[in-house]
């Protein structure tokens, strides 16, 4: 199989979302430099996590003076759910994925990095993961940056909204395929459900992490798709 073409698409795929993370993450370095953060010091995290959640509750630990362990731990609970990403694109990649493979995409998979990756039509091919991981790691390390440097200069109600732009990739990513697939829309509204269950509830909300929220909603949105809509294993396909 040729997959010359792979890193093109998987460039052409992660544009958007570069463009996404690039206001993110300038969020993410006003942040950083507003803790009294070196603006290196603020970049150097991007560059080596790729985790907006993550990035702004371990900052807050350490202007805190929060020790390791709690850092630790803070990241543990709010990235876990990466490792449930990883765990399911693994299923629609092709053989080409050896151990470097295999490290950049347990390194560069985000939320919208995985979906676009899952909802590919072909298996996802290393090419077209490093491709796909590509900009957008550019964009949130640039934007970085930018924030860091330049964030002073800019009003605080336009650095605010510009945290809005992850919101805006969410809905672009979700909203076609629930128009799609009826299964789909229940299941994600399932999910924003339980999600408005532990933020309004107060005895959920006080004892639910927004880390653990997510992976809450993950994964009971997929047991209950599981259960309502199963897909039969390719044997039993054809047997009927």
């Amino acid at each position: 199989m040729n997959h010359r073409n792979d890193f093109a698409e998987g460039i052409r795929n992660g544009i958007p979302i570069a463009l996404g993370y690039f206001f993110v993450s300038f969020a993410f370095g006003i942040t950083g430099s507003g803790f009294g953060l070196r603006w290196w010091e603020t970049v150097l995290i991007s560059m080596l996590n790729l985790t907006s959640a993550g990035q702004f509750a371990g900052v807050k630990v350490i202007a805190a003076m929060g020790g390791y362990t709690e850092l630790a731990l803070t990241q543990l609970v709010i990235n876990l759910r990466y490792s449930l990403m990883g765990i399911s694109l693994s299923q629609n990649t092709d053989e080409s994925f050896g151990t470097a493979g295999r490290a950049a995409l347990g390194f560069g998979i985000t939320d919208e990095i995985y979906a676009v990756a899952v909802n590919r039509e072909t298996p996802v091919t290393k090419l077209y993961f490093l491709g796909l991981m590509t900009l957008p790691y550019i964009g949130w390390s640039g934007g970085t940056l930018a924030g860091a440097i330049f964030g002073n200069v800019v009003p605080a109600m336009l650095s605010e909204a510009m945290g809005l732009a992850l919101y805006g990739m969410f809905i672009a990513i979700v909203v076609p395929k629930a128009k799609e697939s009826r299964s789909t829309l229940l299941i994600v509204l399932l999910s924003i459900a339980i999600s408005c269950a532990i933020y309004y509830i107060p005895v959920l909300s006080k004892h639910i992490s927004v880390g653990f929220a997510v992976i809450l909603c993950a994964i009971l949105a997929s047991i209950a798709g599981a259960i309502l809509f199963p897909i039969a294993d390719e044997g039993e396909e054809a047997k009927s």
